[in-house]
């Protein structure tokens, strides 16, 4: 056999070298997504808590308890006063929600090297142009990791939201004291089933949701992006059309799948052992496909400020980890 030349082996060490500093990056750009998430969601639930317990109590409640989202918060307030009423149920989203927005921006970021490795992906000035439907499957693998965080702590939010609209007799005291309590019970009731009712519906619901929830964000955010008559970026995209595609991403993430979030609402309050196809058989009996959609104008109310103020917490993060960092 011939032998190699001696100069041989240091094309393969470049190489090795380029594949271990692309890994790396990977790697980093997925930590900074985690942690950017994280901040992210923490300004959603700040922002968009007391709509989204509006859309809970009306999804759960009797028919004719509310005449509105307004007499919701009337009666909310009445009851249980401002802060304690609107902000119902809010720690186990604030204590849920880091992990949850930290994971489902991390999966988008997998999602999208996942993409890049099963699809071509062209490259312009170093940045990879994902198409808008490349986005949409990234979109759609980010729920899938972040339903194993959301699935109980939505369980455990519903609980404590609906729990506030039908308050005990005078010296009684309410069935859950706060969100452990609520895990303790559904535990012991049920086992660890019990705590993750409703998970294929929130991944029914979350998996289309977070297609068009990023591919939403990223088309209007191209839109918006100050370009040339070329076509080439000359300017940072501003705060304000952060804000807009943001609130433009929550809209579009609602709107297909509301009727979904009503199933996994009336599964994960409901006593006893519900399933699917009867709690959709019930909604549905109740006033037909109109009553799948209780709560939708708060969902729509909450989905544009809570959003635009997750992508801006999302997009701030990222500027000052490059310029801590960079």
């Amino acid at each position: 056999m011939a032998s190699m030349p001696e100069g041989a082996p240091e094309p393969i060490q470049a190489d090795l070298k380029a594949i271990e500093a692309k890994a790396v990056n990977q790697t980093l750009a997925q930590i900074r997504s985690f942690a950017a998430g994280g901040i992210g969601g923490i300004c959603a639930v700040v922002v968009g808590h007391p709509f989204d317990l509006v859309k809970v109590r009306m999804q759960t409640a009797e028919k004719g308890v509310y005449s509105g989202a307004i007499d919701v918060v009337k009666k909310t307030i009445a009851r249980e006063g401002l802060a304690r009423g609107l902000y119902a149920g809010v720690s186990a989203p604030l204590v849920g929600v880091t992990p949850m927005f930290a994971v489902s921006f991390w999966g988008y970021d997998v999602g999208k090297t996942l993409v890049s490795q099963f699809s071509t992906v062209p490259v312009h000035h170093n940045t990879p142009k994902y198409s808008i439907g490349q986005i949409s499957a990234a979109g759609f693998f980010s729920a899938i990791p972040m339903t194993l965080i959301t699935a109980p702590f939505e369980r455990v939010k519903v609980l404590l939201q609906i729990q506030g609209q039908n308050p005990p007799p005078p010296g009684q005291k309410p069935k859950y004291s706060g969100g452990v309590d609520v895990v303790r019970q559904l535990y012991k009731e049920g086992g660890i089933r019990s705590v993750f009712r409703g998970s294929a519906m929130t991944l029914a619901r979350d998996g289309p949701g977070s297609a068009a929830y990023f591919a939403a964000y990223e088309y209007i955010k191209r839109r918006l992006t100050p370009k040339d008559e070329n076509g080439n970026v000359t300017g940072e995209l501003s705060l304000t059309a952060v804000l807009t595609a943001g609130g433009g991403a929550g809209i579009a993430m609602w709107i297909p799948v509301f009727p979904v979030d009503t199933v996994k609402s009336r599964l994960q309050s409901a006593a006893g052992n519900p399933t699917i196809g009867g709690t959709i058989r019930s909604i549905y009996s109740s006033g037909g496909f109109k009553a799948f959609f209780p709560g939708f104008g708060p969902a729509l109310a909450r989905a544009v400020p809570a959003n635009a103020a997750t992508f801006l917490g999302v997009e701030l993060a990222h500027k000052f980890m490059t310029k801590l960092f960079d």
